[in-house]
């Protein structure tokens, strides 16, 4: 008989704007924004009392402001959000050495087997949280399953100071009932192509046969149509290696000035570098992409001399790439960057050079 997992998916919640709020008592309770500012840049992270206007990650701060004139931008202080992830995963490893981090602010946690006498794998997240809490003052919400797909659903339906438990005799009705745009792995892009397929939820999903989900979505059909039975073997890694660092954006009408071209090449600069500090894991090379009305698309490299630890450093580098597109019309559908050959544990610093791909 298999052995039933128990997962654990931590999410901190709002963390950037959560340790700002917590530093700084006249952030607290109101609408605040870390990264960015009035005029340009991206939001990295809001609060709550922010999101109640409609201001997310991501965002242009152009975007926030006008959606919360009252909203407070904050530069970020990467350095003091890695210090407090740090006394998280302290706490993390205390339960179980099966740790996997995704992110400054979330992490998987296996406790099938845990360091600690505590059969439950709720009372364990419940545990987690107090601590977590008493030792940092911030919230966390919690997700518990029986795999990883499941647990990182769960940790988002009450967020925040949440918990929330898939147990496995309500695995399949719980997927089934789940809008499609709430499935990880499912961004904006991929929803819109399966309602265009008639997909809706995960009831949809599951009636959809895997040959055609293949020819829909490629290898993630696969991963759709195991999903959508509850069915995610992957383990919880304690040494992932991450390859890149990404954001896209399709736009709704084509680009065709240079200049909005270059402001929307710095939005995503400045996504990508968030993403990456987030990470914690500094990279070398920066990717461009750029698809045009055609459909053609284009893909330019370069490798930085040492690791990308600015986001000016992403601008220069992604308008370097840009400047080298010389097709007419100019008339763009899709922009992306991305960031790889990322810095690991043994990585030695690069030599002093360039290398142009």
């Amino acid at each position: 008989m298999t052995e039933i997992r128990k997962i654990i998916h931590i999410d901190m919640d709002a963390f950037y704007a959560s340790i700002e709020q917590r530093d700084h008592p006249a952030y607290r309770g109101k609408p605040l924004a870390v990264g960015g500012n009035k005029e340009r840049g991206v939001v990295a992270a809001a609060s709550y009392e922010a999101r109640e206007y409609g201001v997310y990650s991501a965002m242009p701060s152009v975007t926030a402001y006008r959606k919360c004139p009252d909203i407070i931008f904050v530069r970020p202080r990467f350095d003091v959000y890695r210090d407090v992830s740090r006394q998280i995963r302290t706490i993390f490893k205390a339960y179980t050495d099966l740790l996997e981090p995704l992110a400054l602010d979330e992490a998987f946690l296996d406790v099938t087997h845990s360091k600690v006498n505590i059969p439950s794998a709720t009372l364990i997240a419940r545990e987690i949280k107090k601590r977590i809490f008493a030792e940092t003052r911030l919230t966390a919400s919690a997700g518990i399953s029986i795999n990883k797909f499941l647990a990182k659903i769960a940790s988002d339906q009450r967020k925040p100071d949440g918990l929330f438990v898939v147990k496995p005799e309500e695995a399949l009705s719980f997927i089934e009932q789940l809008p499609i745009e709430k499935f990880f792995g499912i961004g904006k892009v991929t929803a819109k192509k399966m309602h265009a397929l008639g997909i809706s939820n995960g009831k949809d999903l599951k009636n959809y046969p895997e040959a055609l989900l293949a020819k829909h979505f490629g290898k993630m059909g696969r991963f759709f149509y195991q999903i959508a039975r509850g069915i995610d073997n992957r383990p919880v890694n304690p040494n992932p290696v991450r390859k890149s660092i990404s954001a896209e954006r399709t736009y709704e009408k084509d680009l065709t000035d240079m200049q909005d071209i270059f402001d929307r090449i710095n939005e995503l600069s400045e996504i990508v570098f968030s993403r990456l500090e987030k990470s914690g894991s500094p990279g070398r090379t920066l990717t461009l992409k750029i698809r045009f009305h055609d459909f053609k698309t284009l893909n330019r490299s370069k490798t930085h001399t040492t690791w990308i630890t600015e986001a000016n450093t992403v601008k220069d580098l992604a308008a370097q790439l840009i400047t080298q597109i010389d097709r007419r019309p100019l008339k763009v559908r899709l922009l992306g960057l991305g960031i790889s050959n990322l810095k690991t544990p043994e990585a030695e610093d690069p030599p002093q050079l360039s290398l142009e791909l």
